[in-house]
């Protein structure tokens, strides 16, 4: 299974630059086996498609506007992602917009899409996540752990002990 989770977001509007932050963060925190590629997408569109297209799994990590309560993890999936970004609440977000439907009309849109999204407080400029979002970083990243995890990939912490590597290995899913 060909995977890329794909982390979106302006590191300029404080909590715009969540999905970037979760990205770097899961960088440099674990290891993914071969078939897992993260890439930071920042504030590109259509630019993206030569990096979405033939993956079996996209896994998007951005701000979501979806009415609850700043700094609330969100999961949704399937035909529910191009319609998350129909509410725009930032520019890159149309050309999201724009790289979903063009991977639909040419057919190279991933059989699994999933978006995890995180309600913003704040996107005005600013270099920081709002204390609020900051405080919800862990819980997102748990979240992309495990969906991977759930996927079957082998996502291995890279503090782990070699005992606990090995433990892992030996307990980990088979694919091939």
């Amino acid at each position: 299974m060909d995977i890329l989770v794909l982390g979106v977001g302006n590191v300029l509007l404080t909590d715009e630059g969540v999905g970037v932050r979760a990205l770097n963060e899961l960088q440099r925190r674990y290891t993914f086996p071969e078939n897992v590629e993260l890439l930071d997408g920042g504030t590109s569109g259509i630019e993206l498609l030569r990096h979405i297209r033939k993956r079996d799994y996209l896994i998007i990590i951005d701000v979501m506007k979806f009415d609850q309560k700043p700094g609330t993890v969100g999961r949704i999936e399937g035909d529910e992602v191009p319609a998350a970004f129909r509410i725009r609440i930032s520019p890159h977000q149309l050309g999201l917009s724009d790289l979903l439907a063009a991977a639909m009309l040419t057919d190279e849109l991933p059989e699994n899409l999933v978006l995890f999204g995180v309600e913003p407080e704040s996107i005005d400029i600013g270099l920081d996540l709002t204390d609020t979002v900051e405080a919800s970083l862990e819980k997102l990243i748990g979240a992309v752990v495990d969906e991977l995890r759930s996927i079957g990939c082998a996502v291995i912490p890279i503090e782990a002990t070699f005992t606990e590597k090995a433990r892992f290995w030996d307990n980990a899913p088979k694919t091939y």
